[in-house]
């Protein structure tokens, strides 16, 4: 069991048989009344995303995610593929499943896939990738102005805002969460 006040993000809980992942969490203490959590949570089966508060006095049933290594294969259209590290075993994964996060995963790079009961409802990225940049305009001489960006595209085919100084060919890392261009690689 799980109390509502020791909510975070990422904890999934039980809830009339269904199962639900924290996205955002913020405990409130207001001036009259009694305390609060407010959270933003996202139904792991559906992906249906809404925002509820708990008495931080609240139980409910912890429910176990599955985090499996698995490797990302290629894709078929809107199928995704990804063999188990362990069982060799390639299994397929519907487009709508994938985070937002995984625009900037490449060919034969290792995730974790995440399953409740056998039912695959998403794809954890690494935090942070090395890509490389196949594509953005030349840096000329004199571009020195602090935090300027230019668009560049990466192998992946995802756009990232980057530092001038960047040139095509280079290998850049990036924060997968939040899409940011972070240092180069």
């Amino acid at each position: 069991m799980i109390s509502a006040g020791d909510f975070r993000n990422g904890i999934t809980f039980d809830i009339d048989g269904n199962v639900f992942q924290i996205i955002e969490f913020q405990h409130v203490k207001p001036g009259k009344g009694a305390a609060f959590v407010r959270t933003k949570i996202k139904n792991v089966i559906t992906g249906a995303v809404i925002e509820r508060t708990f008495n931080p006095s609240d139980k409910y049933p912890s429910a176990f995610v599955e985090r499996k290594d698995m490797q990302y294969l290629y894709n078929d259209s809107d199928l995704y593929y990804f063999m188990d590290n362990e069982t060799f075993e390639n299994i397929p994964i519907n487009k709508d499943k994938l985070g937002e996060e995984f625009r900037f995963v490449k060919e034969n790079m290792n995730v974790k896939v995440l399953s409740y009961k056998g039912s695959v409802f998403g794809v954890e990225t690494p935090f942070f990738v090395e890509l490389e940049v196949v594509k953005t305009d030349p840096g000329f001489k004199g571009d020195t102005a602090t935090n300027t960006t230019k668009p560049a595209i990466v192998e992946t085919g995802a756009e990232v805002k980057v530092p001038l100084f960047i040139e095509q060919g280079e290998r850049i890392k990036i924060d997968t969460r939040t899409g940011e261009y972070m240092e180069r690689a």
